[in-house]
């Protein structure tokens, strides 16, 4: 079966971005009117009032400093608190797809190879915008590449399950190319009132050409795929079509990203770490040897735990890579940022790990050996 390559990424940021203390400053007026209005109900015993946010509480719980979003005005607005996204005309591109063209345009141009040599188009990624025409086929079509597209959603594990299908393709004979697009505007499915999470997501696209190693020059060989998922509650996200069929349920909290942290870390960290160290040992790699793991980036503590379990030691941070300070969990896209940003030190021969987990819950290993 024909081997797979990783050719090239690409990485789209948008323009705005937003600090903690921007963030912070905005919640805390949201929690000022709130309390204000239902003072009464407050004093009563009615309603619970709420807690103001900090800098110093967001970066200890998440090590996240700011977060780039596609509309930040929306965002700091206290009486908005969600990025402000007009509808598009159907015949005028839809904006994830904009941000993940933008994207594989990048991974295109490092690639330097023309457009019909890519069979197929995954978009993977924690959300659609719309249910159809997939994602996919409206950047396969503004690429003008041939061949099929479909999406994917695995949420943070969407674009290792993405990369997995890609080499899958391959290994069959059924594409020579495929392009993995994961745009990610996470700010529109997330709770910008609630204190536990309002901090958590920012918006990007990546993305991320897979070719057979035949017809590659350089690149990273993929040394070995594994995908696990196991079901969970603790992150969940009930939006979705039928919310209109029970219109009473329609602005409950939980068609937004909901998640009992503590468990996710609990629960997922081990998972995740196991999964890591087992796929090495099956594929003869020792994982102390590895030169970089590029982790999916949800939370500095989890990370550097996971890293602790599979290198057996404290990694440094040129071994644990950690973006999420600057673009804070991007979902899918996070450990392809990782990714992207930091491997053009490796000689061939250097290991490397890109793996991602979330919610399902989901994991993806992908170890990769530079050519």
């Amino acid at each position: 079966m024909p081997a797979a390559v990783i050719a090239a990424t690409g990485l789209y940021t948008p323009p705005q971005s937003v600090s903690n203390a921007e963030l912070v400053v905005a919640f805390n007026a949201y929690v000022a009117l709130f309390n204000e209005e239902h003072a009464g109900a407050i004093a009563a015993g009615e309603t619970v009032a709420l807690t103001p946010s900090s800098e110093a509480f967001i970066e200890k719980a998440s090590g996240i400093k700011s977060r780039y979003v596609v509309d930040k005005a929306g965002v700091i607005d206290p009486r908005v608190m969600r990025p402000s996204i007009p509808e598009r005309p159907n015949d005028q591109i839809s904006i994830m797809a904009e941000i993940g063209v933008a994207a594989a345009r990048q991974a295109i141009e490092r690639w330097g190879k023309d457009t019909d040599r890519i069979g197929a188009v995954i978009c993977a990624a924690s959300n659609m915008q719309r249910a159809y025409p997939a994602m996919a086929i409206e950047i396969q079509q503004a690429l003008g590449i041939d061949g099929f597209g479909f999406d994917m959603n695995v949420a943070c594990s969407s674009a290792t399950f993405g990369i997995k299908t890609a080499a899958d393709y391959i290994a069959a004979g059924e594409a020579r190319a495929v392009l993995v697009v994961n745009p990610e505007i996470t700010s529109g499915h997330l709770n910008f009132r609630d204190r536990d999470s309002h901090f958590i997501f920012g918006d990007v696209a990546t993305a991320v050409i897979v070719e057979a190693a035949d017809e590659a020059k350089g690149g990273w060989d993929i040394l070995g795929t594994r995908l696990k998922t196991q079901f969970s509650n603790n992150i969940r996200n009930n939006f979705g079509f039928l919310n209109r069929a029970a219109p009473e349920g329609i602005g409950a909290d939980d068609k937004l990203f909901v998640q009992e942290g503590r468990k996710v870390f609990r629960e997922v960290v081990p998972m995740v770490a196991e999964m890591i160290v087992a796929h090495a040992a099956d594929l003869g790699i020792d994982p102390t040897v590895l030169k970089r793991l590029w982790l999916h980036q949800a939370n500095i503590n989890m990370n550097e735990l996971i890293a602790r379990r599979v290198l057996g030691r404290e990694p440094t941070a040129e071994e644990n890579v950690i973006i999420l300070d600057e673009f804070a969990n991007t979902s899918s896209a996070g450990s392809i940022i990782a990714f992207h940003r930091t491997n053009d030190d490796f000689v061939a021969g250097e290991l490397g790990l890109i793996c991602s987990f979330g919610a399902g819950y989901s994991a993806g290993t992908v170890f990769v050996r530079k050519r």
